[in-house]
């Protein structure tokens, strides 16, 4: 793209005036977009920004300019938070490459690497828990980079993100970096109110233009009318055909009632037959140099089942070298994981298909072996990834084409279609930048497809961000420890969440305001020179309802009688009343009604109002209460709220069942427990059960487990009773579900026969074991001196094998 001489001028002023700016841009590659520059300035400025921009639109710039800021001052430190541990190891290798493996550390749940180095990249809840212990970590933190900040809108995690917001030092800069949301403006906002000086910067233009087809059969179809005659959010007049016939005749029609032919460069003449087989969706891709590509399948089997469906097929995307070049990298990456691991793995079949230029990517896979995949598709070697939606989340996978088996995916209860914002996010994979002169989507066609509905899908590029805040057990101990009751209460009101709920709460008092000046005008409007207009039309709609109610269902004989003697009453009054006889009675009466139509409104709003106001600080003081019935809270000698000791160990304990952890261990429920027990007891902690699990019955590990197991399931039950109470939601129940296998693999099980016993796929079987590593390490911290050796044992008894591997630790 040319510049003109004034572009020219104003970017040159600008690298005299930010040195520094125009040395880090000097570094680059190509040059910054107007956002990345706009966004680069603010920050060289000293204020905080908010990135919101398309997937693939380059924000991480911003993250890698604040990163060259922090490391030109001294002693600076820079902390890069993001959402999963996959993304935390890929940004801390991409860091370590630029400044040096000195200069970089890595903090997870279960991985400690270099945390005294002037940068750090660790996950969201790492930084969320240094600020709650107030760790020395935090001295000399400048800049505080929030990868995929949307994610704050996640029901489960998400108010981790506003915890870190709120109590990060007022002097940290702050990088936020978000998916293009349709309120970037309210959150750059509330940033601002809690923040300071924090500038919102928008883009809404994706760097490689992205084309969208529909594949009905064998035949690519755009999307969008691409005939020049009409505006481009047009639908194709060809898909509206195809919708009102059923997709039925295509080939027939390829090129009936349009002028000049064929239009577009993806388009020819259907094969016989229905919707294309997946390594028939392969080959046509290849055919038009529409590789490397990622198919979303929103099912881990469906994954595996189209791997294997094209290794079948006999299709083979590499040559020999670039075959060699995979099997030299899976090799090495997997070499400290055991052969009989490996076989349980089913590494054989997977290193062949890796070796095809075809893979799997889903969380049910070893995490090792994803990150193998992810390595082998940044370097070209794959050309095909069969993936879950979990692949669009930050992980860098850009790829030329993206196909949609289908525009639904199942959420846990039930299937439903995708959101505009979902949609935006996995497309935003297609296209690579200085690669690509534009990406392409691909969605498959099925019966019942509506082009109109699609083409709104790919229109709407952006979604709403919404607070999923709410004060917690462990949140409330902390900040009543620090700031006291009081103070904790105006904290929880910067909340996103209040904001929110005040900016609703704002708009609803501009219409209430309305209403009662409408409601003034009602008055004046129905007011009687000869009496109370508004009790005479209230007895007109107490008649009315009498009659209405004598006219349904079946009364009984005394009931008629009653009703009729009311209604004879009510009448009786209407006549004697003063306003029966004025001359403008129904006009009157027209209006009358309208006020009380709006006083009904006026109402029931005014209730909405009253239940969103401070609705943050009314759960945190119901959190407290039950604190304080515990004992995990008391009273000073002033009457203020302070945590009494059990409060102490609240405050070091992270998770759904913060409670019920802090209550077992004050208990002394796993008092004995040896270390296989003790492993899975956290099992049944931190497993969330799947829907079939609830209800059944499952064998259990010998010895005292079972005994500890069920006390704690009857303070579970104490507790859920004790939160109903005080108009709280608990947790589930905790499930023993995978407790035998955790003691099993504690007890040094081979991989084996541990995944038999669970159905779990290894993938998930890892991440249930550093979930329990982590909570086991909570306990290390905190219990007494014999169950924290306990747990420190339990840690080292479980992490062994595929959990002790990575590409990092």
């Amino acid at each position: 793209m040319s510049l003109s001489p004034a572009e020219r001028y104003a970017i040159s002023r600008e690298q005299r005036r930010k040195p520094r700016l125009a040395e880090f841009a000097a570094k680059l590659r190509f040059d910054l977009d107007p956002f990345q520059r706009a966004a680069c300035s603010s920050l060289d400025e000293g204020r905080s920004v908010l990135v919101a921009a398309p997937t693939g639109a380059g924000k991480t710039v911003v993250a890698e300019f604040a990163v060259f800021l922090a490391m030109q001052e001294p002693g600076a430190k820079v902390f890069y938070t993001t959402p999963i541990k996959a993304l935390s190891n890929q940004k801390y290798q991409e860091l370590a490459d630029e400044w040096g493996p000195a200069e970089v550390g890595l903090l997870t749940g279960d991985t400690n690497v270099n945390s005294s180095a002037r940068i750090v990249v660790m996950t969201t809840e790492v930084l969320r828990n240094m600020l709650y212990a107030d760790s020395p970590l935090l001295d000399r933190l400048a800049y505080v980079v929030m990868d995929e900040v949307h994610y704050l809108a996640d029901r489960f995690r998400g108010a981790v993100w506003e915890e870190v917001i709120i109590h990060l030092p007022e002097e940290v800069r702050l990088v936020s970096l978000s998916a293009t949301v349709s309120n970037a403006e309210e959150f750059g906002d509330w940033l601002q109110a809690v923040r300071g000086d924090t500038d919102v910067i928008v883009s809404e233009d994706r760097p490689v233009p992205l084309e969208q087809h529909v594949l009905v059969k064998a035949k690519l179809v755009d999307l969008f009318d691409s005939s020049g005659k009409a505006a481009t959010n047009r639908v194709n007049p060809e898909l509206q055909q195809l919708a009102r016939s059923g997709g039925r005749s295509i080939s027939a029609r390829s090129t009936r009632g349009r002028r000049g032919g064929d239009r577009g460069r993806f388009h020819q003449q259907a094969q016989a037959g229905g919707r294309l087989d997946r390594p028939d969706v392969v080959e046509l891709l290849h055919g038009k140099h529409l590789l490397p590509a990622i198919v979303f399948i929103f099912s881990r089997a469906g994954c595996d089942q189209a791997v294997r469906q094209v290794l079948r097929s006999g299709i083979r995307l590499t040559d020999a070298a670039e075959r060699d070049e995979i099997r030299s990298i899976v090799e090495e990456r997997v070499r400290m994981l055991p052969d009989e691991d490996l076989a349980v793995l089913g590494y054989w079949d997977w290193i062949e298909a890796l070796q095809r230029g075809v893979a799997a990517h889903h969380a049910g896979m070893l995490p090792a072996f994803k990150e193998v995949v992810e390595e082998l598709f940044q370097l070209k070697l794959l050309k095909v990834v069969f993936a879950t939606e979990t692949l669009a989340l930050g992980v860098n996978m850009p790829a030329r084409s993206v196909v949609l088996e289908k525009l639904e995916k199942f959420n846990g209860e039930a299937r439903v279609p995708i959101t505009p914002g979902e949609y935006t996010q996995l497309t935003g994979r297609a296209g690579r930048r200085g690669i690509d002169v534009e990406g392409h989507s691909v969605i498959q066609w099925v019966d019942g497809l509506d082009p109109e509905a699609v083409a709104s899908l790919a229109s709407r590029r952006s979604y709403p961000l919404n607070s999923s805040f709410k004060p917690t057990y462990n949140m409330a101990v902390n900040l009543v420890d620090q700031f006291g009751r009081e103070r904790t209460r105006q904290i929880l009101e910067l909340s996103f969440a209040q904001f929110q709920a005040d900016r609703a709460v704002v708009d609803l008092a501009r219409t209430l305001r309305k209403q009662e000046e409408s409601l003034v005008g009602f008055e004046e409007a129905m007011r009687c020179h000869l009496g109370d207009f508004g009790e005479y039309a209230g007895i007109r709609r107490r008649i009315g309802d009498l009659e209405r109610q004598a006219s349904k269902g079946n009364p009984t004989h005394a009931q008629r009688e009653r009703m009729q003697r009311e209604l004879n009453s009510t009448r009786k009054a209407m006549r004697a009343h003063p306003c029966h006889g004025c001359a403008e009675r129904e006009q009157h009466a027209r209006w009358a009604e309208r006020w009380w139509r709006l006083t009904q409104e006026h109402d029931q709003l005014s209730r909405q109002i009253r239940t969103r106001t401070g609705q943050v600080a009314k759960r945190f003081d119901r959190v407290t209460e039950v604190l304080e019935s515990l004992g995990y809270l008391e009273r000073d000698a002033g009457g203020e709220l302070v945590s009494a000791a059990p409060g102490r160990t609240l405050k070091r304990i992270y998770g759904e069942r913060d409670l019920l952890v802090a209550e077992s261990l004050r208990l002394g429920l796993w008092d004995g427990l040896d270390v296989p027990s003790l492993a899975a007891m956290a099992a049944a902690l931190v497993y969330e059960p799947r829907r079939d699990d609830r209800g059944e019955q499952f064998r259990m590990p010998r010895g005292r487990f079972r005994d500890a197991f069920d006390r704690t399931t009857d303070v579970w039950s104490e507790l859920d009773d004790l939160e109903r109470e005080h108009r709280l939601t608990g947790t589930e129940q905790p499930s023993p579900a995978l407790a035998s296998a955790m003691h099993a693999w504690a007890s040094g099980a081979d991989l084996g026969n541990v995944l038999a016993d669970t159905e779990l796929a290894a993938g998930d079987f890892v991440r249930l074991t550093k979930q329990v590593v982590d909570l086991l390490d909570q306990i290390s911290i905190v219990a007494d001196a014999e169950l924290g050796a306990t747990a420190r044992a339990a840690i080292d008894a479980v992490r062994r094998g595929v959990v002790a591997y990575g590409s990092v630790a």
